[in-house]
């Protein structure tokens, strides 16, 4: 899957560079749980959000990324005349809406629908100006045929969509509603009022094409997913809270390269899941915004998966990212190398996980950014888990388990080091160089193996490595061995339950991770 990926993607790398200045990250597992935190001595390590952060990634990967962020939504889709749009007030009575232009809604639906079936050519612009629809007996809001539709949420407005209907005729209907706001045609849901959707039997908002958010305040509270299109799922601003049974956002369409994507530009989105927090059959990029998954199995998942800005935390009781097209078999847990990738760029990445914490059924590749990583604690599981990491840039502070142990590739162009010992949640690791501190952790749940790498370390150098100010130990970067140290500690070399020192997978041997399919 997505062949077209494998390739530019190489060349984007290198053409594409993150300055980072430094770094701080904070981040829990739970309510309980105490934060991890990361320093480096190059800098303050903010990140800017851009209306179109593509533009800073680079020409190759702005390439790749054309397919997986064009979408049907324009810059003036909020944008009406009210003066010559018509006005509906909503009643005792079904909506249908014929034809292409700007309808104003108001008013109460109970058991009843608004409908669009447009056959013409043109955008059908439906503004939601204080309206609240709810219905037992179909989807409160269905499109049916339309060349575009656009939902505006008024200004000043709070609209709420609720749906009861049993939807079970979608289990053998494909194109039979099966969300409280549904949809045949692209949609895009813009303006800077309100819209709270609760669907108790099937999805929030789902589009049988593309779907984007490009404003507004979101609410959705769904049985099934929260955000679902087939084509692609586009967020370039708003407020979003979502809760589902199933996935927060999703994006399902897995017989087309070019699509089934999920980009995040922008926006504060809040998702508490089910199952996976956002899922793509295709590629998932974040470009931007601020993501917080509090609640899911796995967190973010995608065929292929690329970080490049914004601020992301991911925390799920199994896998943290993972990038996987779903083609390996999980057997006695290891898998084989399905071409999948994981590109971290830029931005502020944690991942609090119960399962792997950087999961890729193929390889992974940091090239900057800021990514932590809070377990797991126990299990067979790994912090890590590829055939291969390589960093060339930004800086990782993991910290987990070594029953699945695995580090970066002894290859890499930036220099890691990795420490075994009995390790406690609050500890704080130093690396320094003799003379200057070139990276704090304080680690944020108990581990039996710390992987830290930054920017200013150097493959093949030896550094002295701190705990709690008083157990040092020195450790050669990049040497593909777990140097001891702490109460408990390990002899080098034993975290992983017999990893060669030196693998080209970065102390496993290569296609070693486990890489359970999706």
């Amino acid at each position: 899957m997505n062949s077209r990926f494998k390739t530019s993607i190489i060349a984007a790398l290198a053409l594409t560079t993150f300055s980072l200045a430094g770094c701080s990250v904070a981040s829990s597992q739970d309510t309980s749980s105490q934060t991890s935190t990361v320093s480096s001595s190059t800098g303050s390590g903010e990140q800017t959000n851009t209306a179109n952060a593509s533009s800073d990634l680079g020409s190759g990967l702005t390439a790749f990324l054309a397919d997986n962020t064009t979408s049907h939504a324009e810059a003036g889709d909020a944008d009406y005349d009210a003066t010559s749009a018509t006005k509906i007030t909503l009643s005792n009575e079904d909506v249908t809406i014929t034809e292409p232009g700007t309808y104003v809604l108001s008013g109460t639906l109970t058991d009843h629908s608004v409908r669009v079936a447009s056959e013409a050519e043109g955008k059908v612009r439906l503004v939601f100006d204080g309206v609240t629809i709810s219905s037992s007996t179909d989807s409160p809001v269905v499109v049916t045929a339309a060349d575009e539709v656009v939902i505006v949420l008024a200004d000043g407005s709070t609209n709420k969509i609720t749906d009861n209907a049993d939807h079970s005729q979608a289990k053998t209907n494909s194109d039979a509603p099966d969300a409280a706001i549904f949809s045949m045609a692209d949609l895009t849901i813009t303006g800077t009022g309100s819209l709270q959707v609760t669907s108790t039997t099937g999805d929030g908002i789902g589009t049988k094409d593309g779907l984007v958010v490009q404003s507004g305040t979101l609410a959705v509270k769904a049985a099934d997913d929260a955000v679902r299109g087939k084509d692609y799922v586009v967020i370039d601003g708003g407020v979003l809270e979502l809760t589902a049974a199933q996935d927060g956002i999703k994006s399902t369409n897995e017989d087309d390269d070019t699509v089934g994507y999920v980009y995040l530009n922008g926006g504060q989105i809040s998702i508490s899941a089910g199952d996976d927090g956002i899922h793509a059959e295709g590629d998932l990029v974040i470009a931007g915004g601020t993501t917080k998954i509090t609640t899911s199995v796995e967190a973010i998942e995608g065929a292929n998966v690329v970080i490049a800005g914004g601020m992301t935390t991911a925390t799920s009781s199994d896998d943290g990212l993972n990038a996987t097209s779903g083609n390996t078999t999980s057997g006695n847990g290891m898998g084989e190398n399905d071409g999948s990738q994981m590109i971290l760029m830029g931005g502020e990445i944690t991942v609090n996980a119960s399962g792997d914490g950087l999961d890729s059924n193929g390889t992974i590749t940091m090239t900057g950014g800021v990514v932590t990583v809070n377990g797991p604690t126990a299990g067979a599981n790994g912090s890590i888990d590829a055939s291969s990491m390589d960093i060339s840039g930004g800086t990782l502070a993991v910290g987990g388990t070594s029953q699945m142990a695995m580090t970066p590739s002894t290859n890499s162009e930036q220099g890691w080091v990795s420490m075994s010992g009995s390790f406690s949640a609050g500890d704080t690791i130093t690396v320094s160089d003799g003379s200057t501190t070139l990276m704090t952790y304080t680690l944020g749940v108990a581990s039996q193996v710390v992987v830290l790498s930054t920017e200013s370390m150097t493959p093949g150098t030896e550094y002295t490595v701190t705990v709690n100010g008083s157990d040092s130990t020195r450790v050669v970067a990049n040497s593909g061995e777990l140097s001891s140290m702490g109460s408990g500690g390990m002899p080098p070399g034993g975290g992983g339950g017999g990893m060669p020192p030196g693998g080209s997978g970065g102390g496993m041997a290569p296609g070693a991770g486990k890489g359970r399919p999706a």
